[in-house]
Parts: structure tokens; C-alpha cells; sequence
């Protein structure tokens, strides 16, 4: 699917299965990390509409409208792909959020709230350990070994990811999968700690992989 159309997605429309009101639920999900950003509603129109324009329109049961989300506030989605459930009765949508802002009080996801506070939203592993990594940057303290790495800087941060490279190669030579595994996960989070220091996003990380596929 292109990113900016997806009229050429050939969706079978008439497999999907719609309430009593002609609605079915429509989650937005990350195209990057997998953040499930929203959920709306959408009847045949708006997902017709999607499928031409390779942006998402909604239906507003309040306004009993059609709604292009973010043509007011620009914050657009742009349709990557679009699945439906084994039942047919819901829409799964992995978009690229325009802003990175899909919430309508401004938070990247609406699901950011759990027992009263905000917190940013489960994304993928990989994701998560950088955001603690940028937080440990943040607020330091002397205990964490983030912190203590840093304080070390490049020569620090990149001699151990040497040392975790040259075990990767001989766990892999060895053989020993949980060896491999154990020894890639070290490499990732010191790599992961040299991308904070360097101010580079992960996601840009992500956007050169996709870049590639």
C-alpha cells in the first residue's frame, strides 16, 4: 500500500460486518512501534473515503458527520496498511501520525491514562527501554548503570559496545541460542544508550528500516 493513497488496497467492502447503527469500530495503530494511538468509528462512507484519500476519515456519532481527522488541527494519518478481524467486525489501521499527536488534548495516544495519571503508551520493547534510557538521561542518578555510561561518554558508551559486538560473534559461533539472544539484547540496550547520548530517535531508527524493506 502507497502512503499517501490506498485506493489501489483492494479491501473486500463487502465482507466487513457493521452494527445495528451501519458503524464498525477502527483502531489507529503506529506504523513505526506498534502505539495503538485511537480508537473511532467508521460506516461504509468514511471507509470508502479512506480508501480513496490514504487518510483516515471517521464517523462522529455526535455530529452525526463525516470527520477527517485532522483537518482542523493538521495532525493528519496517513493510511499504511488496513486489516480486518477474523470476524469482520473491526478495523485494524497502521497509520504514520502527522505530528506524532492523535489525541484531541494533544497527547500522542487517547490511551494515556491509567489510575488517574499520564503515561506515555506501551509501544514495542525496543521503544520502551529507549524511553527509560532517555529518562535515566533526564534525571540521573548515581546507581543506574545508564547514568554511570553516559557519565563516561563516547569512549565509554562505544568501547562497550565493542565488547558486546565481539560476544555477539562468539556466541553465534558457538551456536548457543540463548547464549545469541542474551548476548544481541546486551548489544541492543548499549547501542540503544549511544543513540540517547547522541540525541537521535529511535524512530528515525525505525523510519531508515522501513526505508529498506
Amino acid at each position: 500500500m502507497s502512503s499517501s493513497k490506498t485506493k489501489n488496497y483492494s479491501l473486500p467492502l463487502d465482507k466487513i460486518r457493521y452494527n445495528e447503527q451501519g458503524l464498525v469500530p477502527a483502531i489507529a495503530q503506529d506504523y513505526l512501534d506498534g502505539t495503538v494511538l485511537m480508537m473511532a468509528w467508521m460506516n461504509q462512507e468514511s471507509l470508502q473515503k479512506t480508501l480513496a484519500t490514504g487518510e483516515t476519515w471517521y464517523w462522529s456519532r455526535s455530529r452525526q458527520e463525516l470527520w477527517h481527522k485532522g483537518a482542523t488541527s493538521g495532525h493528519i494519518q496517513k493510511v499504511r496498511s488496513l486489516r480486518y478481524d477474523c470476524d469482520s467486525d473491526a478495523l485494524l489501521l497502521t497509520i504514520e501520525q502527522v505530528g506524532d499527536i492523535a489525541c484531541h488534548t494533544g497527547e500522542r495516544s487517547c490511551f494515556h491514562q491509567i489510575d488517574e495519571r499520564k503515561l506515555a503508551p506501551p509501544a514495542d520493547t525496543l521503544s520502551q527501554v529507549y524511553r527509560v534510557i532517555c529518562d535515566r538521561l533526564a534525571n540521573p542518578t548515581e546507581s543506574s548503570y545508564t547514568c554511570q555510561l553516559v557519565a563516561g561518554g563516547d569512549n565509554k558508551i562505544l568501547k562497550k559496545i565493542g565488547e558486546e559486538s565481539a560476544e555477539v560473534v562468539m556466541a553465534c559461533k558457538d551456536d548457543r541460542p540463548a547464549e545469541i539472544a542474551s548476548e544481541v539484547a546486551d548489544l541492543l540496550y548499549h547501542t540503544l544508550v549511544a543513540l540517547a547520548y547522541h540525541k537521535v530517535d529511535i524512530r528515525d531508527v525505525y523510519r531508515q528500516l522501513q526505508s529498506r524493506r
